[in-house]
């Protein structure tokens, strides 16, 4: 049976709530996310996504439910939530707007500094937390305002896994970066969680980065849960996804053609090295 790390039981979270303003972004949430699994959180813009992954850390406290990290409900102990942020890191959009030490070292130095980590120790997370994001050792003399928007995005992603949380929550951690930028940073997440073992969560909108990236999937749809499961059985209910207002894989798009060209391939395909496997055998290559 697989280990539970993360758990929302009958979660509600409603913004602006008793006024005309009333936006209800969680509604009676449950779910369990597996120990040691990179797990996507996909919905269209307001089905709560967001709002959970603040949760997730104590950022915001639910209205209605609770939450648990190892069976224990964070806010059993509210005056000790800050010892939670240290075990459930969480990455917001942009973190690079939140750099604003002097070098970069000093700032993925903060977080465990905090921690209350002798100095060998906090050097040596620093140097291990660059290397997962792939910051060079002379990037760290650097101020962080003198790197690129890209290599902010390491820096700010380094002080979090500097902390070496159990559970790493990213909201849309590769916005706004080209192609490359965008696999230099999943890349860098994925293996910090194979060598660490830790549970990852990562809120995207790209369906071609869920496919990739993530063990498992969880869809939202106006504030509910919609589909949770392994990768391969939501992307084989590609007909749910599009009906939640979400996209598919291009890939997945090509092989739907196929098959109305009338081609015996399996529809159930959503990554461009499944699809060549499945044509390479398809045809014989």
């Amino acid at each position: 049976m697989d280990q539970i790390k993360i758990s929302l039981e009958h979660v509600s979270y409603t913004y602006s709530k008793g006024t005309p303003f009333e936006i209800k972004a969680l509604d009676d949430v449950s779910l369990n996310i597996r120990t040691g699994t990179v797990t996507g959180i996909i919905g269209h813009t307001g089905s709560g996504k967001s709002t959970m992954v603040q949760l997730f850390n104590g950022l915001t406290r639910p209205m209605e439910g609770r939450i648990l990290l190892d069976g224990v409900d964070i806010w059993e102990k509210p005056k000790e939530i800050g010892k939670i942020r240290f075990r459930v890191g969480l990455v917001m959009q942009y973190p690079e707007y939140q750099l604003f030490e002097e070098t970069v070292e000093a700032d993925i130095a903060y977080g465990p500094r905090n921690m209350g980590l002798d100095e060998d120790e906090i050097r040596s997370r620093v140097a291990e937390a660059a290397r997962f994001v792939g910051l060079s050792p002379e990037m760290l003399t650097k101020s962080p305002f003198d790197l690129s928007g890209g290599q902010k995005r390491r820096a700010a992603l380094a002080g979090i896994i500097a902390m070496r949380p159990e559970v790493l929550v990213l909201d849309e951690p590769a916005a706004g970066l080209d192609p490359m930028g965008r696999d230099a940073i999943l890349n860098g997440i994925c293996e910090y969680q194979k060598e660490s073992g830790a549970t990852v969560l990562i809120v995207s909108h790209s369906m071609e980065d869920m496919a990739r990236y993530c063990d498992d999937i969880i869809v939202m749809d106006h504030a509910k849960v919609r589909m949770h499961g392994p990768r391969d059985e939501i992307f084989a209910r590609s007909d749910e996804l599009i009906d939640a207002g979400l996209d598919i894989p291009e890939i997945t798009k090509l092989i739907w053609l196929l098959r109305s060209r009338g081609i015996d391939v399996d529809r159930s395909i959503y990554t461009v090295d499944r699809a060549e496997q499945e044509l390479a055998h398809l045809f014989g290559i």
